[in-house]
């Protein structure tokens, strides 16, 4: 048995479909089936359960899972302890986060600090984050929206306030701030309803007793900020995130207090490497002295 066996193993187990683990392996699929093959050889019980070309894994394969996730945490909690002990410069972050809008200016400024850590970043639903913190598979967890798992950490970063952007032709354009109430008849430029940022919009129009037109549907900040500049519809835009635009208006909401807290989260029961730890109290730094300013 080797230990890239357990690996192909885990990652089979995830998909539970040869085509999907072997496009992630980056291998051929011929290659990965043979390989699960001798692992099942060498545990000596069929690990999956396979009908028409469809594999499910069996009552062995889910008991055997669970000690290899086991193992393959322990081995790589102690590969984070010996690069710690080997220096900041050995340092490995695996980071996942629903939005990577106001990481990409501290991450360049971190690595700027630390060129030699090496970063592993995924961008993922609330869910998928969730699973990944529980695994181990990720250290860190960069979100504005809870994770409700036990053991969790949660340390606040940053606090921004929600605007109503609006083109600078707009009826609503002189105004100092607005109700949400008020926009029942407008036409929004929103993200998709599956989008973490877009649930957390909804709960506000909820709020504000008002279910938005929506003219269109995005998955981006600067497509967004384009077709509101276009005079397609207004939106609900982060006055941090944002950049500067003399098209645009960004007003204040009075009612319902709308803000997005966001928060690093990491599982306490996980070892977390110096290289993670220090990148956290820089992340917090960063975001507390950019305020000041």
């Amino acid at each position: 048995m080797e230990l890239l066996q357990l690996h192909y193993f885990r990652t089979v187990a995830k998909w539970q479909h040869m085509t999907k683990a072997a496009q992630e392996l980056r291998i051929a699929q011929p290659a990965l089936s043979k390989t699960i093959a001798r692992l099942e050889e060498d545990v000596g019980v069929p690990l999956f359960d396979r009908e028409r070309g469809r594999i499910r894994l069996n009552t062995f394969g889910k008991a055997y899972l669970e000690r290899v996730d086991k193992a393959l945490n322990l081995l790589e909690e102690g590969q984070k302890v010996v690069s710690d002990l080997a220096g900041m410069e050995h340092g490995r972050i695996h980071l996942a986060t629903s939005t990577l809008d106001l990481l990409s200016e501290p991450l360049g400024k971190f690595l700027a600090l630390h060129p030699d850590v090496h970063f592993q970043i995924t961008q993922a639903t609330m869910e998928e984050m969730a699973l990944l913190l529980e695994s181990g598979e990720v250290d860190i967890c960069f979100t504005h929206l809870p994770i409700k798992l036990p053991d969790i950490l949660t340390t606040p970063v940053l606090k921004e306030d929600i605007h109503v952007a609006v083109p600078r032709t707009h009826h609503l354009a002189k105004q100092t701030s607005i109700q949400l109430s008020e926009l029942a008849e407008e036409s929004f430029i929103g993200y998709r309803e599956d989008f973490p940022i877009q649930m957390l919009y909804d709960q506000f129009f909820q709020k504000a007793g008002i279910t938005p037109k929506f003219a269109c549907r995005v998955d981006d900040p600067g497509s967004i900020q384009k077709l509101v500049r276009a005079g397609l519809g207004i939106a609900l835009y982060g006055c941090i995130s944002r950049e500067e635009d003399p098209h645009l208006v960004m007003l204040p909401i009075k009612h319902p207090i709308c803000q997005r807290h966001f928060q690093m989260i990491r599982h306490e029961k996980r070892y977390l490497s110096l290289a993670a730890r220090q990148f956290c109290d820089f992340i917090v730094q960063y975001f507390a002295d950019s305020l000041e300013k």
